[in-house]
């Protein structure tokens, strides 16, 4: 039975704020600093190079790897840390369409992130072999997996309605194809419970600041299937996926297994905050967090709808088929959020219209949900958002 009450006090929440942008950046763990300051002074700052041996920073990538493996449903030795999101898509979509080399099509929907089709349409232009980004609405997914697939490219919850895929199902659609699939689990990996083994995933990526609070520009990961490990080729074949890579060789050899989609240098100090954050996840079971995030959210938007019928649901109204956030369309969306911020309720904007709010048990309860339900009634009741001096964008919005 995981503890909620135990884990909301195990991270750094500012005094009068409500955080329910856990979904773009995870708080900060109370142990994050103390361990950021031993990983500076005493092995930063007494061991100097020998670091990399002395306190086992060569080997934090796998090792944590394998902490984020059990809450993603991967096997241990699958999962590897480093670079950013953008670079591991770049990876697993570069090797996906090597092992189909017959087919030409990457299949993606308008739902998925940006950057994700951004990498898609770089590495096209890079290989120049007649590839096509197909991209189809969410639902029509399913339909459009055919023979000319190679590979989809699908981020399992929404990042603006946390409209979920059925990962199993469309895995299945995709192997009786011969496609491959690569999932992004952005906004998947510690908001619900996800089994990459049990659906016979064969790649997928994520990142570690969002809801396993790992901190900004925490290092993101990588999963192969077991299937794949020993050939999947790296098309990033950096110094450190070698096979040997202090025996300084001219000539690239792949690591073995995951080992080989390293790329670059391990952030040490980015590694250390999230050693912290994994700390807390020893302790939560997924289902229990799912199941409790699915009773914050459905109080939240009940009580929501209650007060302020200007908003318009934009998630899922059935809780099974949302992520952890909840939506809402509003025309002056952008100008309400920042009303709701200056209030002490902090959300985010993503256009044109949606404003999002994370629903994270890990800290947040019944009574912040109430609490913050009443500021965003309050600001939209009252037109706080209409206010000049929440019409000004910021660069991040």
């Amino acid at each position: 039975m995981s503890d909620f009450a135990a884990t909301k006090a195990m991270f750094h929440l500012p005094e009068g704020v409500i955080y329910l942008d856990g979904n773009s950046l995870g708080p900060l763990p109370k142990a994050a600093g103390a361990r950021m300051e031993r990983a500076m002074r005493d092995e930063w700052g007494e061991m100097l190079i020998t670091g990399w041996n002395k306190a086992g920073w060569m080997a934090q990538p796998a090792e944590l790897g394998d902490r984020i493996a059990r809450l993603i449903g991967a096997e241990p030795g699958h999962v590897m840390l480093g670079d950013t999101l953008s670079i591991k898509v770049y990876q697993a979509l570069a090797a996906a369409l090597e092992m189909r080399p017959e087919r030409r099509v990457i299949l993606s929907d308008s739902g998925n992130f940006p950057s994700d089709l951004y990498m898609a349409e770089g590495l096209i232009g890079a290989l120049d072999r007649g590839y096509e980004l197909r991209v189809v609405a969410p639902e029509e997914v399913a339909d459009a997996i055919n023979p000319d697939v190679a590979v989809t490219l699908l981020t399992e919850v929404d990042y603006r309605t946390g409209r979920m895929h059925d990962m199993a199902a469309l895995t299945a659609r995709a192997h009786d194809a011969g496609a491959l699939t690569i999932w992004d689990l952005a906004h998947s990996a510690g908001a619900v419970p996800v089994d990459l083994a049990g659906v016979d995933a064969d790649f997928a990526v994520g990142c570690t600041y969002k809801f396993l609070n790992g901190g900004p520009g925490a290092p993101a990961f990588i999963y192969v299937a077991p299937r794949y490990a020993d050939h999947a080729r790296p098309a990033l074949s950096g110094w450190l996926g070698h096979a040997a890579p202090f025996d300084f060789e001219q000539v690239y050899r792949a690591g073995e297994g995951l080992a080989r989609m390293r790329v670059g240098t391990p952030p040490v100090l980015a590694m250390a905050a999230l050693d912290s954050a994994l700390d807390i996840w020893d302790g939560v079971d997924m289902k229990a967090l799912r199941t409790r995030a699915q009773t914050l959210s459905e109080r939240f938007i009940a009580s929501v709808e209650d007060s302020c019928p200007m908003l318009e649901l934009a998630s899922p109204r059935d809780p099974e088929a949302r992520g952890s956030q909840v939506s809402f369309r509003f025309a002056q969306g952008y100008a309400a959020m920042q009303a709701c911020i200056a209030q002490g309720v902090i959300g985010d904007f993503r256009a044109p219209d949606i404003m999002r709010f994370g629903i994270t048990p890990l800290y947040i309860d019944a009574g912040d949900i109430d609490r913050a339900a009443a500021v965003i009634a309050r600001v939209m009741q009252d037109r706080l958002w209409d206010d000049p001096a929440y019409q000004a964008r910021s660069a991040v919005t």
